[in-house]
């Protein structure tokens, strides 16, 4: 004996409405896609922004920072404590303070700079160069216009 489901042939053509539904609907997923896609893409010269916009869309990212060491050993599990960590860490890589060894190294890059005919990079330089970016450029791995 058959079963008696919903979409059981005794009970009508049910499923067969749905099916075609469902592929007029993925039909019409599938068209609007396209369509968006070809905008994007010949609007490019015009519009760059809107076309990296939406490919960076498309990336998959991860949300998730793994388990990390603090400076006595110990492992960070919570979202809070892994943030001050790793805050801590980066202001420490790019503060001004430098302690005896980096000092004494920042003097001999300076020496080989000199030595070697080396620009070196100062502030008002990197300032200029980052407010002459084209947002409407695409983005390098570091996330920046170039």
């Amino acid at each position: 004996m058959e079963e008696k489901g919903p979409w059981n042939m005794e009970r009508g053509t049910g499923h067969l409405e749905h099916r075609d539904v469902v592929r007029a609907c993925r039909d019409a997923t599938r068209k609007a896609k396209v369509h968006v896609e070809l905008k994007l893409a010949s609007d490019v010269k015009d519009n760059k922004k809107s076309f990296f916009k939406y490919i960076s869309s498309k990336w998959k990212t991860r949300d998730n920072v793994g388990l990390l060491l603090n400076k006595v050993g110990v492992l960070v599990m919570e979202d809070t404590e892994k943030a001050q960590l790793l805050n801590a860490f980066f202001a420490s890589v790019f503060s001004a303070k430098a302690g005896p060894q980096a000092s004494q190294a920042l003097e001999v890059r300076e020496e080989a700079c000199r030595k070697d005919n080396i620009l070196l990079v100062e502030e008002d330089g990197v300032k200029d160069d980052l407010s002459n970016l084209d947002t409407y450029k695409s983005m390098g791995p570091d996330r920046t216009h170039s």
